[in-house]
């Protein structure tokens, strides 16, 4: 909270009242646009300036009226961002490394919570541009027609990211989920498994990813024996729970696939309680490379996607943009084979360990 001075120009009763840019500029012996460029483009002062300047601003708590000067610049410095979920940790990582590069450039990340539902799309997506900000990240494509086209004619750089789609908005960093299911499947098939039960989420991606597996486990000949499919967000119990009626079932499968790893935490966790041995009796296999993954026992399969490497990416295209710079035209090269600045393929590694 800032500090507040003696107002000298009022009565002794008239109270207290904040610091001004008068405040600071006198107590620093500068000019008012001294103190604006240190603010706003301290690369066009000294050093020495600055620090008087900023030694200023704290002995005065003087805090600067950030909308003011955006709508003096036509710049907000701030860069919105949208997940269905905090509990999500992935999505908490994409937006960590995203947020520390757009504070280096004096952007502030603010992180808006969606949820799964396609209900309150659009009074998000008008909230959110009412707030003026300078840039979009969504981790969840927006399902309106509508509210694409409305982020398109605001002409604001937005990008999407967990996904690579035909047609984003704007720009885009992800991967492609249904190869991801495919190497799922495929691995499964190779290590033997011939009778699979599927545990797997709700959400569209999760649901790209099993039109991937499937077809993957069919052309390998291998039986998909049962599905179970777990409404967002899904938690351990869900996995656990679900494990336990494809296991009751008159063809047990020999192997699960799980949309997640929580969903195949649980599968692991319920297999060991009924004394599975697992690999052995019982392959698992799990999406994300969740922290928890690596110390399970036995640790678990699963497919890994760089969370941080996305918030990289997205943030060095917004940047880019937001600095002046134009995005070169979809198709240009930009030194990586079939990718271009507007979409980014940020790939996926199957991590295989000891439960399948």
């Amino acid at each position: 909270m800032a500090d507040i001075i003696d107002n000298p120009d009022t009565g002794a009763n008239a109270g207290p009242r904040t610091a001004t840019l008068r405040d600071v500029a006198e107590l620093a012996r500068v000019s008012f646009v001294t103190v604006s460029r240190v603010l706003n483009h301290p690369e066009k002062v000294s050093e020495a300036t600055a620090r008087r300047v900023r030694a200023a601003i704290r002995k005065t708590g003087y805090v600067p009226n950030l909308l003011a000067g955006g709508l003096a610049m036509q710049r907000s410095r701030l860069v919105i961002a949208v997940i269905p979920t905090f509990a999500h940790r992935p999505f908490i990582s994409t937006l960590t490394e995203l947020g520390l590069a757009l504070e280096k450039e004096g952007y502030q990340l603010l992180v808006c919570q969606s949820g799964y539902s396609a209900d309150n799309e659009a009074s998000l997506v008008e909230s959110i541009l009412m707030r003026r900000p300078d840039a979009i990240v969504l981790t969840t494509p927006l399902r309106s027609r509508t509210m694409r086209t409305l982020l398109q004619q605001r002409q604001i750089p937005v990008v999407e990211t967990w996904q690579l789609q035909e047609a984003p908005v704007d720009a885009q960093v992800g991967f492609d989920h249904v190869a991801v299911g495919q190497a799922m499947g495929d691995y499964i098939a190779r290590k033997g498994y011939r009778a699979v039960g599927l545990i797997w989420s709700a959400d569209a991606r999760a649901q790209l990813r099993r039109k991937g597996c499937t077809a993957a486990l069919a052309e390998a000949g291998v039986t998909v024996v049962g599905t179970e499919i777990v409404p967002v967000p899904v938690s351990v119990r869900d996995g656990r729970q679900a494990c336990a009626r494809l296991l009751g079932a008159r063809r047990k499968p020999d192997a699960f696939i799980c949309s997640i790893d929580l969903l195949a935490h649980g599968a692991l966790i319920e297999a060991q309680h009924r004394r599975i041995e697992v690999p052995r009796e019982l392959g698992i296999m799990g999406f994300g490379d969740l922290d928890v993954a690596a110390d399970l026992e036995p640790p678990l399969t699963t497919v890994r996607v760089d969370a941080r490497k996305i918030g990289a990416c997205a943030a060095a295209i917004l940047l880019r943009r937001l600095v002046g710079a134009q995005a070169p035209a979809k198709g240009a090269a930009t030194g990586a084979a079939g990718t271009d600045e507007r979409s980014v393929d940020v790939g996926f590694a199957i991590v295989p360990r000891g439960t399948a």
